[in-house]
């Protein structure tokens, strides 16, 4: 039996609702300038955003100065900001609005030279820039697959779910009968999305580098790629603040196809590398992607001294 929501749940879900249809009718200028207005807000009060973002800043850009790391946690949480604020305008304003605001594709040859060999396309999609876009363009020019997680307030849901799927992409659950879709959708030759930087369950992952340290990697895409002999492509949406977005579809580092999981685990990571160099600020800094350690994993009874967060 389904637990009902609570009173405060649904009064939040409700106010969500309303900001993103409200939201969803601005401009992207508008929506840029709250969030200038807005980012040094969450930057000087979320202390946990704040304090992981510099935290993962000063280990991926240790050669930059305190201040210019400062300053990029500044600028990322604007974008972050920004992000949030643009969920409206990708799941619910008009496609039209939506499609006219992607102003520049490259890339898109490594799409369709894939299907055109008869290959299926595996798009990493690291959280960078808008991946709401990314998307939304994908699934309105390809037959498209990904997984989806509910959020954490039921009643959000199918809202979500809604704005997901509007342009035809086919949402499927994180577990084995959704593995089970994706590689259904790859031998139809079709493209399906894949989160490179979210970390996994133990024992759905391995160590491999991240900006030279160790992070807790997922070992889905070799298991696809074996099975499928699908191409990997890394596509982000980059935000041309107040203005729209331009789609970059990269060629995915070699290191992705190995049977080796580590190796293959190294590739996705110097993918989403490669992706971040794009505009630094845009990739969401604030996630925990040292959480887990190796020393966790091999037991050791100080591994909480390891952890940087």
């Amino acid at each position: 039996m389904a637990v009902p929501e609570s009173p405060s749940n649904n009064a939040r879900s409700r106010a969500i609702a309303l900001l993103w249809r409200t939201l969803a009718g601005r401009r992207l200028s508008t929506l840029w300038r709250l969030s200038r207005l807005a980012g040094p807000l969450v930057h000087r009060f979320s202390r946990r955003e704040r304090e992981v973002t510099e935290i993962n800043l000063a280990q991926v850009y240790p050669d930059r100065s305190e201040a210019a790391r400062r300053e990029l946690a500044r600028e990322s949480l604007v974008h972050s900001t920004a992000t949030m604020l643009e969920l409206g305008f990708a799941w619910m304003a008009d496609p039209a609005r939506v499609e006219a605001s992607i102003l520049e594709v490259h890339g898109r040859e490594l799409l369709d030279g894939a299907r055109a060999e008869g290959r299926g396309v595996i798009v990493l999609a690291p959280h960078f820039g808008n991946w709401e876009v990314l998307n939304f363009w994908l699934s309105g020019h390809f037959p498209f697959t990904a997984m989806y997680e509910p959020p954490k307030i039921d009643a959000l849901d199918p809202l979500i779910r809604q704005g997901r799927e509007r342009m035809g992409a086919r949402l499927v659950p994180t577990n084995p009968r959704g593995v089970a879709a994706l590689l259904k959708a790859l031998k139809r030759c079709e493209a399906i999305g894949i989160l490179p930087d979210q970390e996994p369950s133990w024992g759905s992952g391995v160590f491999a580098p991240f900006f030279d340290r160790p992070a807790y990697t997922a070992t889905l895409l070799p298991k696809l790629v074996a099975r499928t002999e699908a191409r990997v492509v890394t596509g982000v949406a980059k935000r041309l603040p107040g203005r729209g977005f331009a789609l970059h579809f990269l060629a995915a580092d070699e290191r992705v196809y190995a049977t080796d999981e580590t190796a293959s685990a190294t590739g996705v990571n110097a993918c989403v590398e490669a992706a971040i160099a794009l505009d630094p600020a845009q990739y969401q800094w604030e996630y925990k992607r040292y959480r887990k350690v190796i020393q966790q994993q091999q037991g050791h009874p100080e591994h909480q001294s390891f952890r940087l967060y």
